[in-house]
């Protein structure tokens, strides 16, 4: 089978359990804030291999909903599940058009996953299935400086992103859903001291064309030329 040489296929045929900045040590500290216990609903939009939802679950006991657009991804997802006997519904789906009922959860994670998608159509859609008194949490790839077009084009046509948004870009389209809290924090992204279990997480496909083992390579080439240019910022969004 072939798979398209993307920075995403890429992730997925690694199964890198923890992909976004900060890795699920950020996950812990922004989850630590909020109000979780065995009745909330949680959604985990582009949950990838399943590292954030298998935490919640684990941790809080709590009804956990993992949805992603790739599935390789989603598979791997369902076999973390599995081995540690978790009872996590996982659903096939796109983060631009949920499979879910109007106010159907009342947290929702989104792990830098909304970049990659059409944005304007993702975040309203993440307010549709959040009950009113539901809060977001993204962890979003944020734009820190002006960019030239040449610099633009790269960024975009690695990453397959459409666009790289500001700060206030990102809180206009959050402010444009209907979100009306929206905290900002911004993430410093050294590499933490994280527990080798964590930084560690893989889930390999059995065979890896040598073109992705270059991917990994440009992206952490980027991470350093663009270390300037490319920030995060973690949003919790409310009404």
């Amino acid at each position: 089978m072939h798979v398209e040489s993307t920075y995403l296929n890429c992730l997925a045929l690694f199964g890198v359990g923890g992909a976004h900045p900060g890795g699920l040590n950020l996950t812990r500290r922004i989850l630590s804030r909020e109000k979780v216990d065995e009745s909330t609903k949680v959604l985990d939009v582009g949950c990838g291999t399943g590292q954030t939802s298998a935490f919640i679950a684990k941790q809080h006991q709590c009804q956990v909903t993992a949805l992603d657009y790739n599935k390789m991804m989603l598979e791997k997802a369902k076999k973390r599940f599995q081995s540690m006997n978790l009872q996590i519904e996982t659903q096939h789906g796109s983060a631009e058009n949920l499979p879910f009922e109007n106010e159907t959860f009342d947290l929702l994670l989104s792990e830098s996953v909304t970049a990659f998608t059409d944005i304007s159509k993702t975040i309203p859609e993440y307010k549709r299935v959040l009950k009113p008194n539901g809060v977001l949490l993204a962890i979003e790839m944020v734009r820190n400086a002006v960019v030239s077009e040449k610099q633009l084009e790269e960024i975009l046509n690695f990453y397959g992103v459409r666009q790289l948004l500001d700060e206030q870009e990102w809180l206009t389209q959050f402010q444009n859903a209907g979100f009306k809290h929206i905290e900002v924090e911004k993430v410093e992204l050294q590499p933490d001291a994280l527990p080798t279990e964590i930084t560690n997480d893989y889930s390999l496909s059995k065979q890896i064309d040598p073109s992705f083992y270059k991917i990994f390579e440009k992206h952490h080439h980027l991470s350093i030329v663009y270390k300037d240019i490319l920030g995060c910022r973690t949003f919790r969004c409310s009404v």
